[in-house]
């Protein structure tokens, strides 16, 4: 349901709007700067009689006689907070053997940052909001979907989208255990565990709840998008604090399988080369002596003549940790999008070997992919794009991981963005918030005039499975996938 706004609200909501922060001289009372002069003034603490704080740091407020305090945003226990107001946002359909979500009207609210007082919402947009043009963000405020301020005791920005999420393989989620403590499932390929990105819906954790009726669940663990295998869930947040200490103990073991280029040794192999985090946003890793120490063991299971099957024992948890050794190894999963690509070089990364600089393996990484249509592969899309690919390793890079949710709030999802309320929000000069129609078109949305090719439900699958998890008092395994198999041959 469409909010109800103020007259206050709906009149500061011009495109000459300026951003205010509380702590800031002129907050207080509410003032605002007239429209269109902000983007040549200086910022508004400057303006005031006494000396000001420097407008990009924020002090903190005790909540003195007459100052208003923000409070910080809360972190949302992934999972814990969704319900059926936030299921029945949307709805799915299938075609082609995919998993769609149909488009949809979306909040996204975030607290106004420090070094955003004093400027206008096109300058704030244009400069940190790049996901679309300057004007998508004029006509967003014109017609109503950018609001600052609408609760007198918060500076809080909110924007509305029209959403469209990638769409994920039609195979089911099975459930594999389920309990008093857990829910354990067998997650398919390309489904991301919770929300992130430009994926909310086509969720493990918004599929439960929407088919399995299994709700407020707390992730004990992750998957990678692209990895399928053994997921658990605990019901209670005591039962998650158990299990989680176990890990932090390190008793639990998990055991992965997948399908690597060429005829692996025979023999056990351990790899404990380090590994760097390349690009937050991007999503990429590789060996490097300044990384955090790894280890995984690897054994060969079987080998068809052209590929080889691989169990692997991670004893460290870091990012792509099985991914990343076995490209350092010369043996990367056969279809391993980022890892397997041409982009690395000749040897593909094999034993470190990178003959191009961080920027340059991640502009031809985003390149590749961007002439297949695959950016969902890195979690991107093209609106990340506009600033350029690269974040260099650094996360306090504009691109990184601190400035991600202001890039990513108009480009459709992100981590970090405080979400709206259950709203379901017509869009501007419609009568019904029941009509799919209205819901999945916009005359604003970029997304609603594209056509985009399916992918095909193979090229959503890649040779990684999480085939085992143990701990003190419990064993879970999923079913050895098709590609395992002895008897398996490439297409």
């Amino acid at each position: 349901m469409a909010e109800a706004l103020s007259p206050g609200a709906e009149a500061e909501g011009g495109p000459g709007t300026v951003a205010q922060h509380n702590g800031v001289a002129g907050c207080g009372s509410g003032a605002r700067e007239p429209a269109g002069e902000a983007d040549e003034r200086a910022p508004a603490a400057a303006a005031a009689p006494a000396a000001a704080p420097d407008p990009g740091k924020r002090k903190k407020r005790r909540g003195g006689a007459g100052e208003r305090v923000v409070p910080p945003p809360k972190k949302r226990r992934t999972g814990v907070s969704f319900g059926d107001e936030h299921f029945a946002e949307t709805s799915y359909y299938f075609e082609g053997g995919l998993r769609k979500v149909r488009p949809y009207f979306f909040d996204f609210r975030t607290y106004c940052k420090g070094r955003w007082v004093g400027r206008s919402l096109q300058h704030v947009f244009s400069t940190e909001f790049r996901a679309q043009p300057l004007a998508y963000y004029e006509a967003a405020i014109r017609a109503g979907r950018l609001h600052l301020n609408e609760e007198p005791d918060n500076d809080f920005l909110r924007n509305t989208v029209h959403r469209h999420e990638p769409p994920v393989t039609a195979e089911p989620i099975r459930l594999l255990a389920e309990n008093e403590d857990v829910v354990v499932v067998d997650k398919p390929s390309s489904i991301p565990v919770h929300p992130c990105g430009r994926f909310r819906h086509n969720t493990v954790i918004f599929i439960l709840g929407k088919e399995h009726q299994l709700k407020e669940l707390h992730p004990l663990h992750r998957l990678d998008r692209l990895t399928s295998g053994v997921l658990m869930f605990a019901k209670t947040a005591l039962v998650s604090e158990r299990i989680h200490e176990q890990v932090r103990d390190r008793q639990l073991e998990k055991e992965y399988v997948c399908r690597v280029e060429g005829e692996f040794a025979t023999e056990e192999v351990t790899c404990r080369e380090p590994i760097l985090v390349v690009s937050y946003k991007v999503g990429v890793c590789r060996v490097d002596p300044r990384g955090k120490p790894c280890e995984t063991v690897f054994q060969r299971l079987s080998y068809n003549g052209h590929s080889s099957v691989v169990r692997c024992r991670p004893l460290t948890g870091r990012t792509h940790q099985i991914r990343v050794h076995l490209q350092f190894l010369g043996h990367p999963i056969l279809n391993d999008p980022i890892y397997n690509s041409s982009a690395w070089g000749p040897s593909r990364g094999r034993g470190g070997h990178i003959p191009k600089t961080d920027e340059e393996l991640l502009r031809d990484l985003v390149a590749e992919h961007q002439a297949k249509q695959g950016l969902e592969v890195l979690d991107l899309c093209e609106g990340d794009l506009s600033s350029g690919p690269s974040d260099p390793i650094a996360p306090s890079s504009v691109l990184a991981k601190d400035n991600s949710e202001m890039m990513a709030t108009a480009a459709q999802g992100v981590d970090g963005v405080i979400e709206a309320g259950p709203e379901h929000l017509d869009p501007p000069g419609t009568a019904s918030e029941t009509d799919d129609l209205n819901q999945e078109t916009d005359p604003l949305c970029s997304e609603c005039r594209l056509a985009r090719q399916d992918p095909l439900p193979q090229d959503l699958v890649m040779f990684l499975h999480a085939l085992r998890y143990k701990g003190p008092d419990f064993e879970y395994v999923s079913p050895m996938p098709p590609w395992a198999q002895d008897d398996w041959r490439e297409d």
